[in-house]
């Protein structure tokens, strides 16, 4: 058993312990201390059964006060969606041009939609609603299925290839993958189609692809290739590339193509959610 011993420099005993050579002092705790730590722990039983603290199988235990912040927080919660609705009154009959040009529901319906866009939106298409690859860019005016506000509104009620009987819809052809063209025919093809958006990029096969894109191709994107909304068929001739851009991710799209669904937000959001999401989006500067 350590041996305490009398430290002749300060008069105080030591505990016993010796480090290398070292003595560790057997100092008391500072009073004050002593006294504000017994102070908390009569405090804290205090607690125990003055208030609710611990938490039961199928509860908690409410304490001598039965205080709790639960029905406060509910109570909080209802006036909110009273405010909510009161703030949103006429806005689910309300034309969506009637929306853009009243000011009390314009405002509504910006912040509604943007909260709603964080929430439902930006994990596709980002925070910024500047998308990604496979997720469309929608403060570009690039629209596939058109930018109007009522395109938008539509889209997001039915969606895309989301299952839903009035979703957009449409599937471009596995060129590659059903045989339709041969492998040497799409690299022709791309060379064309890279050619509507560069013409500077002159490949080797634009001026075969040029045909084969207008015995394939053009019933959808169009003789010039600027696209048909109708089908939500993309323009060619811009430098907006939904899946990536250049002759190789050209090829892997006509040989099998990526085919992008967006849900349905009918029945996921409520009708005036919907509506000051399709605001929201024809705001962020690529509606038409």
């Amino acid at each position: 058993m350590a041996q305490q011993e009398l430290d002749h420099l300060s008069g105080q005993t030591t505990t016993g312990h010796e480090w290398d050579g070292l003595k560790e002092l057997n100092t008391p705790l500072p009073k004050w201390w002593l006294y504000v730590f017994y102070a908390c722990i009569v405090w804290s039983i205090g607690y125990y059964f003055v208030y609710p603290s611990w938490p039961l199988i199928s509860g908690y235990t409410s304490g001598i006060v039965g205080a709790q912040m639960r029905s406060g927080a509910l109570a909080d919660y209802d006036n909110g969606v009273k405010a909510r609705l009161a703030n949103a009154a006429g806005l689910a009959e309300a034309p969506l041009e009637k929306i853009k040009s009243t000011p009390a529901y314009l405002e509504f319906a910006m912040a509604n939609g943007k909260a709603a866009f964080g929430d439902n939106c930006a994990p596709c298409h980002g925070s910024g609603a500047t998308g990604g690859p496979g997720f469309p860019n929608l403060q570009d005016d690039d629209w596939l299925w058109g930018g109007k506000l009522a395109d938008i509104y539509q889209t997001l009620r039915f969606g895309i290839r989301s299952g839903h009987k009035d979703a957009r819809d449409s599937q471009m052809p596995a060129f590659g993958k059903d045989a339709v063209l041969k492998k040497e025919e799409i690299a022709q093809v791309a060379d064309f189609v890279v050619s509507l958006s560069d013409p500077a990029a002159k490949g080797a096969g634009v001026d075969a692809g040029k045909k084969l894109f207008a015995d394939n191709c053009a019933a959808c994107h169009g003789d010039d290739g600027k696209g048909n909304q109708e089908f939500g068929a993309p323009n060619l001739t811009d430098k907006i590339w939904l899946y990536g851009a250049g002759k190789d991710k050209i090829i892997a799209q006509v040989t099998e193509p990526k085919h992008g669904v967006m849900p349905a937000w009918e029945g996921r959001l409520d009708p005036i959610t919907i509506k000051s999401l399709a605001v929201y989006v024809h705001s962020l500067g690529g509606g038409k």
